[in-house]
């Protein structure tokens, strides 16, 4: 898709300022910017280079640009600055941005016309910007790009660096490096400081001001009545490409993912490749991960196998899926998998009830499509432990319980994805037996009971197991006469709040409520929490709803999951929606039009992408990561299952 934003929307800084774009390099690096090519948060620039899928640094915050004419100079370049600097102003002269996997501008002035397309070199940490200077005037005209280096670990507070060396076309701080090639006159220029407003950042309560550093310029002559190409490329590593090869590289795998996708509506196309934008290597353990999101987060267990299915699967990227679940099944310990891996020689984090059940199910889904034996035959003893770890019981209180339940979380410890904890202050407490962590056990027992075969072992006692478990769960959280299903069982109020985790008790590939409770459920669901952007983590009638999330960080975590909007739940909803009315083809047309506002939900924010959350009460704009995997593996799921309803409908008509 081709998302056009024109003059009238990007006349008003504040208002585009609000809309980014996002690149990623497959090392955890990045590169993003505001539409008009500014740095709202600190956690932006040209490159951000991934040592890590958790360790990035901040090397090339933003490029400062000005056209030199016979009129006078004027910026192209966009910044709000945190002084009394005056604010660069070339969002005044752009006419256009424009994004189709690459972010594209073209700005105006005099009879000058200048058109800037950015870039990031896929496995490696290298960005470029590539100018095209259109120079119709009777005059020459000049422009200048000055680097503004950030050099810091990302994530850090602000401040400012070691001191900076500059040297044919390679700059150093500390132990981190940058290395420019330039087709235009690369020169040294004196040091200099400057401060810089995020926008963002002030909004989410982070802190709202940084600094930069600039000790070169690049310079680019262009004649009277001639065009002119400016191609620059920074990265951490001597390369040595030229930035228009790089542009090339970018916009040939751009492509290639789009016609590559597997689907055949613009939209899903446009989601298959914002999914690609999660995937990344790691280095230790080894092997292909999932970052949860963007700018914020690593690579989390519980997200990874949450997003797999949708990021992954849903786009035939099988060897991807088996390098990712192997990542995890060398780590299982006492029945766990890692929710997150920390870096250097610490051990991983294991504090999750969902991640190891779910991964059950990413096996039983990867099977289901490659019918790969030998994959389940090599997962089977890992599968076989989570399940004994939790009839046994292991850390974190996760342990299941005489009527075949699980049970997890004591004191502090929150180990599902409602998972906020401030300071002593559980927002969403969930200790008990939550219903998707139930669900999720069901369904993994019953896809033993179907893998055993494969393995050489009987699997009658897992079906056994399984029906112990359903006859419980309907029993403990179904409410007749309430139509929907208890949040958790813990014998406190929060019991019989309406939350939107119920919905996969419909959505496993192996369930355990009757039809009409699967309907009732998902009903429900629909009345008190569904909106277009996503489901509401709490009904609006509850008196523990927050509508707005915002401000500092503790009245954000006390919102989390207290009404907040979240789009991965929506994805479940749909798919819940099709199922219970039989995947017909009436269905999937009610589906498709409750889908209509994607294409604008995909423009607002990170252009293309979907994002973590909205405000409970109205949303509105997009909040907390701008870029968010579950989000759109979940909804990119959905479509999967959209075309196959309409394609199985197709071919019965033939």
């Amino acid at each position: 898709m081709r998302f056009h934003f024109d003059r009238e929307e990007l006349c008003s800084q504040p208002p585009v300022g609000r809309t980014c774009w996002l690149l990623t390099n497959g090392l955890g690096g990045f590169a993003s910017a505001s539409a008009i090519f500014s740095v709202t948060r600190c956690d932006q620039g040209l490159l951000l280079a991934g040592q890590s899928p958790s360790r990035r640094f901040g090397l090339v915050h933003r490029l400062s640009e000005t056209l030199e004419t016979t009129a006078g100079t004027v910026f192209l370049s966009s910044q709000s600055f945190a002084d009394s600097t005056p604010e660069e102003d070339g969002y005044r002269r752009l006419v256009s941005f424009d994004w189709d996997g690459l972010p594209c501008w073209q700005y105006e002035t005099g009879d000058v016309t200048v058109t800037r397309r950015c870039a990031m070199e896929h496995g490696a940490n290298a960005a470029a910007a590539v100018y095209t200077v259109e120079n119709r005037s009777d005059g020459p005209c000049s422009l200048q790009v000055v680097p503004v280096f950030q050099f810091a670990l990302k994530g850090a507070p602000p401040q400012r660096p070691l001191p900076i060396r500059y040297m044919d076309g390679v700059v150093r701080c500390g132990e981190m490096t940058v290395y420019i090639t330039a087709s235009g006159s690369l020169t040294a220029i004196p040091p200099a400081w400057e401060a810089l407003y995020y926008a963002d950042d002030e909004k989410d309560g982070r802190t709202a001001s940084g600094v930069g550093i600039r000790c070169c310029a690049v310079m680019m002559t262009v004649p009277a009545g001639e065009t002119g190409r400016l191609e620059l490329a920074f990265s951490a590593d001597p390369i040595g490409r030229p930035g228009g090869d790089i542009l090339r590289r970018t916009q040939q795998r751009q492509t290639a993912l789009l016609e590559g996708s597997g689907f055949r509506d613009p939209v899903a196309q446009e989601l298959a490749r914002a999914a690609d934008a999660f995937l990344a290597e790691r280095a230790r353990p080894g092997g292909q991960t999932i970052l949860a999101g963007f700018p914020f987060f690593g690579d989390w267990g519980r997200d990874t196998m949450i997003s797999l299915p949708g990021c992954v699967l849903a786009r035939g990227q099988y060897d991807t899926a088996k390098s990712i679940l192997r990542t995890f099944l060398a780590y299982e310990k006492d029945g766990l998998v890692p929710n997150l891996f920390p870096e250097g020689g610490a051990e991983p984090m294991y504090n999750s009830a969902d991640a190891p059940l779910l991964l059950v199910n990413c096996v039983w889904l990867y099977y289901q499509r490659t019918g790969d034996g030998d994959f389940v035959r090599e997962a089977w003893p890992v599968m076989v432990r989570i399940v004994r770890a939790y009839q046994a019981g292991t850390r974190f209180a996760i342990a299941m319980d005489s009527d075949g339940l699980i049970r997890a979380g004591q004191g502090l410890d929150q180990v599902t994805w409602m998972d906020v904890r401030v300071d002593d202050i559980l927002p969403t407490p969930r200790h008990g037996k939550p219903v998707e962590i139930n669900a999720y056990w069901y369904s993994a027992l019953r896809v033993l009971a179907r893998l055993a075969p494969l393995a050489g072992e009987d699997g009658e006692r897992y079906d056994r197991l399984a029906e112990t478990v359903r006859r419980s769960f309907r029993e403990k959280f179904w409410m007749e006469d309430r139509g929907y299903l208890r949040d958790v069982l813990s014998g406190t109020g929060a019991d019989e709040q309406i939350r939107c985790n119920q919905i996969w008790a419909v959505t496993m590939p192996f369930t355990m409520l009757s039809p009409d409770q699967e309907r009732r459920v998902t009903d429900t669901v629909y009345e008190h929490l569904y909106t277009p952007f996503g489901l509401r983590t709490l009904s609006p009638e509850d008196p523990q709803f927050h509508p707005f999330y915002g401000g500092p960080q503790r009245e954000r975590d006390m919102a989390y999951h207290q009404g907040t909007v979240w789009p991965y739940p929506l994805g479940a909803w749909y798919l819940a929606y099709l199922k219970v009315h039989g995947d017909t083809p009436s269905a999937a047309a009610q589906v498709r039009q409750m889908l209509a506002p994607m294409e604008a939900i995909l423009r607002e924010g990170c252009v293309g992408q979907l994002p973590e959350i909205y405000d409970g009460g109205e949303p509105g704009p997009s909040k907390g990561c701008f870029a968010q995997a579950w989000s759109v593996g979940e909804l990119l799921r959905v479509y999967e299952r959209l075309q196959k309803i309409e394609q199985e409908t197709t071919d019965h008509a033939g």
